[in-house]
């Protein structure tokens, strides 16, 4: 087999190859956060489109309930691109959520706390969480 036969046969499955970028973008954009990681691994083809499309990243990035705008702002500012301060915030975001939900309300002392209660936040991440807790 030729060379540019085969590589004919290996782009005719590839709906990124074969559509307008717009459209595949718009295809990945329709996909929850782990299709999306799932998606990039799937090829090189696919890895390329979306990990150079920031606007996929930014979407999910802004969707995390309890990451700060402060938080986001300065990952931005110091030039990190949106899927960095998505996987920057992703872990802050889950636990500030349960602190938040009243998760460790209950706890009885710092050696009764999951490994995965604790994550460095900002000051206003803390006193929202310590708002709440108080209102409980």
């Amino acid at each position: 087999m030729f060379y540019s036969e085969k590589k004919k046969k290996e782009n005719s499955g590839n709906f990124v190859n074969l559509v307008p970028p717009e459209v595949s973008y718009r295809i990945f954009s329709e996909l929850d956060l782990q299709s999306l990681c799932s998606a990039a691994m799937t090829c090189k083809s696919w890895n390329q489109m979306i990990e150079n499309c920031d606007h996929l990243w930014r979407s999910h990035c802004l969707t995390l309930r309890g990451v700060c705008q402060k938080e986001i702002d300065d990952d931005r500012g110091n030039g990190y691109s949106w899927k960095i301060t998505l996987f920057r915030n992703y872990w802050k975001s889950k636990i500030k959520c349960a602190w938040l939900s009243g998760k460790y309300s209950n706890i009885d002392s710092s050696t009764d706390l999951p490994e995965k209660s604790m994550y460095p936040m900002d000051v206003t991440t803390w006193g929202e969480i310590l708002d709440a807790e108080l209102e409980r």
